[in-house]
């Protein structure tokens, strides 16, 4: 959502770095870049000028320490990447839970803004922390409302009120108070409650959600705007704020290639913080929002953070003890293993999401947009046709085992034929390292967290000292002296 911003906020540093020693004249053109970055990623007025306002009050009143600084552009970067997350909302803010349970929780926003969608990534997001969420379908008006939620929340394995079909019949302050009754009756911790939206804002939608509101108590009440709206959505902020009032905010629809200017807008015009964000369209496409990670991302520098947690979650800690006790007893790996690793990336979400995480991404935007996700899917369908001993053994893969593979998974054999031959340079490359060599091709020394002794190189002292091969000294005698001193 904000490559384009991104883009031109790294050129407008680029730009600075460049010059060397910063005076005042350059910070005034740096800040009317950003002015002009910000206006074209439509966020609002208001905003931009007070963030540029307080760069370059900060910038200036630092520019004596600048002066004497070996870095100066970096000292401005830290200052606009402070900036930033105080106009995010400076820290993240996680729900309230309620003393006497369950948690109530309301969702409000317009027609269109996903917030049944998010109804159901917001309980099974509570759900896999242990929470038992109950969804209460209040929602009554948009055709079909009920029907999508009781579908989701079957999809995730959380209970539905739904005692009304809705489709614009129904008593939606009635639905919502019986389903906080039903939630104590069958001790749910947590209940969730989806509301009916409109087009735009009007008085009939303000006094039901503030029915609603009136009879359920709720602890939290989540505003929920599209992110691809721009502008509008601070607008229509304001209005749920002013009419139900509510206490956070939930960005759906990130993933999206807008101009991100709700996302710098919102939290600050209202003062009220971005909880949560939705980043596509599975329901595990959902986190809390971390201003500072947001920042990093806007400024270029990646979300590390997010793609570890990720990973966390995604790569089963067992799997990979086992896979590390295999490699230290020097056995091979097998197709099975790699199996199991195709499968935890697949859990990871989409390649070109996971590297967009790194710093620099947003420069090879182009690269990554072409990523195949696919592929992986292809893969995981060629070593599922294999039987459990070709995994173990590829060796024992011969024409006819092949074309019987390629058949199963629906590719070509030369697709398998590939498969293989690099999973062979694989499995060898493994076998180089774990004796302690370098493979071809390869710098010696491997990240930390590998086994001990596979940072070492082919003939390494067990010590893990470094040789350093002893130089030969020059012919003059003026150089010898230098280097000897040296």
């Amino acid at each position: 959502m904000f490559d384009s911003l991104t883009q031109r906020l790294g050129g407008a540093l680029s730009s600075l770095r460049s010059r060397g020693k910063i005076s005042s004249s350059d910070i005034d053109t740096t800040c009317a870049e950003i002015h002009q970055a910000l206006l074209e990623a439509d966020v609002a007025l208001a905003v931009v000028n007070e963030f540029i306002e307080l760069i370059r009050t900060r910038s200036l009143a630092a520019l004596p320490q600048f002066q004497s600084g070996t870095n100066q552009a970096q000292a401005v970067f830290e200052i606009i990447n402070a900036a930033l997350i105080e106009i995010l909302g400076q820290q993240a803010r996680r729900v309230r839970f309620a003393k006497n349970p369950p948690t109530v929780i309301m969702l409000a926003g317009l027609q269109g803004a996903g917030k049944t969608t998010l109804a159901g990534k917001l309980a099974k997001f509570f759900a896999d922390q242990g929470n038992t969420p109950i969804l209460v379908a209040s929602d009554l008006q948009r055709p079909n409302a009920v029907t999508q939620l009781q579908v989701v929340g079957e999809s995730i394995g959380v209970p539905v009120f739904a005692p009304e079909a809705g489709n614009g019949r129904g008593d939606a302050v009635k639905v919502a108070r019986d389903g906080i009754a039903f939630a104590k009756s069958k001790q749910h911790n947590m209940v969730i409650v989806d509301t009916a939206g409109r087009l735009g804002v009007d008085a009939t939608l303000m006094a039901e959600a503030i029915a609603i509101r009136d009879a359920v108590n709720p602890d939290e009440i989540l505003f929920v705007v599209d992110a691809m709206v721009g502008q509008d959505a601070v607008r229509t902020a304001q209005a749920f704020l002013d009419g139900v009032g509510f206490d956070g905010v939930v960005l759906t629809k990130m993933d999206g290639d807008a101009r991100g200017g709700a996302a710098l807008s919102i939290a600050h015009l209202t003062k009220r913080p971005i909880m949560f964000v939705s980043t596509g369209e599975k329901l595990s496409d959902f986190d809390i929002f971390y201003p500072e990670r947001m920042a990093s991302r806007i400024l270029g520098m990646g979300d590390v953070a997010t793609l570890a947690e990720q990973a966390k979650k995604a790569l089963d800690s067992d799997s990979a003890a086992k896979l590390e006790s295999k490699f230290a007893r020097g056995e091979d790996f097998t197709l099975e293993d790699f199996l199991e690793q195709l499968q935890a990336m697949s859990k990871m979400g989409s390649m070109s999401k996971m590297l967009g995480m790194l710093p620099g991404g947003a420069a090879m935007k182009k690269q990554i947009a072409n990523l195949d996700d696919g592929e992986i899917v292809r893969t995981q369908a060629i070593v599922q046709s294999m039987t459990p001993l070709e995994r173990r053994d590829p060796k024992v893969l011969n024409g006819s085992r092949r074309i019987r593979i390629a058949k199963g998974a629906g590719r070509a054999v030369s697709e398998v034929n590939s498969l293989v031959e690099r999973f062979g340079q694989a499995q060898k490359m493994m076998r180089t390292m774990r004796n302690g060599g370098t493979p071809a091709g390869m710098p010696p020394g491997l990240p930390p967290g590998l086994p001990p002794g596979m940072g070492m190189g082919a003939g390494a002292p067990k010590s893990g000292k470094l040789i350093q091969k002893k130089k030969s000294k020059s012919g003059n005698p003026a150089k010898r002296a230098l280097d000897e001193r040296g």
